[in-house]
């Protein structure tokens, strides 16, 4: 996996931005651990995120001004639906403390659950299902760019991510959370 990072980071740098900030590759691998002030993943349910599961995360800036994250899970309980999406902040030792979740425009009313703003072409949604052997993968490709308000983590929900007019974004209970430097 870092092989792939270095390989899409130097076809950046040939390919380049229009930004005044070099938009940059964001990379973390790490197993979900209880919470430490030098833990990268941490699970705050064990149940549903096992100690020792996998993560990895790849953060892609593209040529064309859009970002693609890559989400790869190993370990989860099988044959399960998790939400997934790109948060403000760091993990913390509450899963709240990931902050709400990161948006391109930001919903000037906090928890956003209105459409206009918690939708998956203004904020990184990465919904995934374990297969049998507790895999997952997701993709998302939105058409901005990380700014200097850069996203810090992707957390692990409960449930699938919801879409109606009062409980857009929402995927329930955040079970576990990755540090991201994107």
């Amino acid at each position: 996996m870092k092989t792939l990072a270095v390989a899409v980071a130097t076809g950046l740098v040939f390919t380049g931005t229009a930004h005044a900030e070099p938009a940059r590759v964001a990379h973390t691998s790490a197993k979900f651990e209880s919470y430490s002030a030098t833990a990268e993943a941490v699970t705050y349910d064990t149940a549903k995120v096992p100690i020792g599961a996998k993560v990895h995360v790849l953060g892609i800036p593209t040529p064309n001004g859009g970002t693609t994250v890559v989400l790869l899970l190993k370990g989860l309980l099988p044959d399960r639906p998790y939400g997934a999406h790109v948060h403000v902040k760091k993990c913390g030792a509450a899963p709240a403390d990931a902050g709400p979740h990161y948006q391109n425009v930001v919903d000037p009313k906090q928890p956003s659950v209105d459409p206009v703003y918690a939708n998956p072409s203004n904020e990184i949604w990465l919904d995934v299902h374990a297969d049998a052997h507790g895999l997952a993968y997701a993709k998302s490709t939105v058409d901005w760019q990380f700014t200097d308000r850069h996203a810090q983590s992707v957390v692990l929900h409960n449930e699938h991510t919801h879409t109606g007019p009062n409980d857009s974004g929402t995927a329930g209970p955040r079970l576990a959370c990755v540090n991201v430097a994107f």
